[in-house]
């Protein structure tokens, strides 16, 4: 998820209809499937903590967040990775040192590979500045090598991922020129996709692979890519999908998603970015990155939680595996922009989305399910 590119890219904001609600949203009582990953990308966590931010549990208790957020039912952390961003934060090596303590405290681990100094996702898939002037060739084998190497660190150190995703929101493929599909052609995405497999699986073969796209908006557009892919031979262990509803649509448009994914590629689907405003309203200076409802919904503590639930429900019922929550720490602080060339000079636009409030108390109706 790239805070500036939700700002520009997707104006309209999609409608959640009252029989999308109806089809796609049954109680946790009918649910036939159940979610084992559940999850929150707390990428940011580490600079907010860093910077002194402090959280607090439903009773006004000052407590870790992980240990909050664990409490609400959450057993799984994301954590990006850039090459080398010029913030210093969120690259190998201060994720290897974060791993640390989401494996302290009980959670498992998923590594999200963006390839990129910065924002990777579907209108951002820009190579980091060391490969710049790579060939599709020496492309392959940085993918590999970077791959297995920040596969392999966390693994000396006890820390080894439970997942990666390599590549983040790659709709149209990554590390352009070179990996981006033009005129229907996939076949460099999948040399550099082979490439992180295989690293990955070099590296530890129970770590599961994730190939994420943002295409919960539609099953038309997921085939294309996911087909693609699949007639290049490209292995993988978990299809990712992202999905907010004021862009992607309906909780119909999500349940179609999930389970056309899941019958289509015969793999596991997990929702690996999802989230809710709780308001309109703007703690910094920097704009908000979404300010759409869906309709039934405000932006309220209440409607949060419940659309939250709704998406388990609707991803539990359409036979995927997980789910996770983007962001749900990352509280407005200066100092922790969304901007990692200016992480002082800009504010953080997820600060109406995230699970605690801008006093840092957590949503007390937040919960994963199983």
């Amino acid at each position: 998820m790239n805070t500036r590119r939700r700002i520009t890219a997707m104006g309209a904001v999609a409608v959640l209809t009252a029989s999308a609600v109806a089809l796609a949203i049954p109680s946790p009582v009918q649910a036939a499937n159940s979610l084992s990953m559940l999850g929150g990308d707390v990428s940011s966590l580490q600079r907010s903590l860093d910077l002194g931010v402090r959280y607090y549990d439903a009773d006004g208790s000052q407590k870790h967040p992980l240990d909050i957020l664990k409490g609400a039912g959450m057993n799984y952390a994301r954590l990006r990775v850039w090459n080398n961003p010029a913030s210093g934060y969120n690259n190998a090596s201060k994720v290897a040192a974060y791993a640390k303590e989401v494996k302290s405290r009980g959670l498992k681990l998923m590594v999200d590979l963006h390839y990129s100094d910065t924002w990777a996702d579907p209108g951002n898939q820009w190579k980091p500045a060391a490969w710049a002037n790579h060939t599709i060739q020496q492309l392959q084998k940085d993918v590999y090598d970077y791959t297995y190497a920040v596969c392999s660190t966390l693994k000396a150190q006890g820390t080894t991922p439970d997942s990666i995703q390599i590549g983040n929101e790659i709709n149209v493929g990554m590390l352009w020129n070179e990996g981006k599909v033009s005129n229907n052609s996939f076949t460099n995405l999948g040399l550099l996709l082979k490439s992180g497999y295989n690293a990955v699986k070099a590296c530890s073969s129970s770590t599961q692979v994730i190939i994420h796209t943002a295409n919960s908006d539609s099953t038309d557009h997921l085939k294309w890519f996911y087909d693609g892919i699949n007639r290049q031979g490209v292995p993988w262990d978990i299809t990712g999908l992202s999905y907010y509803c004021f862009w992607h649509g309906g909780l119909d448009a999500l349940y179609s998603a999930v389970s056309t994914a899941r019958t289509r590629y015969g793999k596991p689907v997990v929702l690996v970015e999802t989230a809710y405003p709780f308001t309109t309203a703007n703690a910094d200076s920097q704009a908000n990155s979404a300010n759409g409802t869906c309709a039934g919904f405000d932006a309220s503590w209440t409607s949060q939680a419940t659309m939250f639930q709704y998406i388990q429900n609707t991803v539990r019922n359409a036979g995927g595996i997980g789910v996770f929550y983007w962001e749900p720490t990352w509280t407005a602080v200066q100092g922790n922009g969304w901007d990692p060339y200016n992480m002082n000079g800009t504010g953080d636009g997820w600060d109406n989305m995230a699970v605690f409030s801008w006093s840092g108390r957590v949503n007390p109706g937040i919960r994963w399910t199983p």
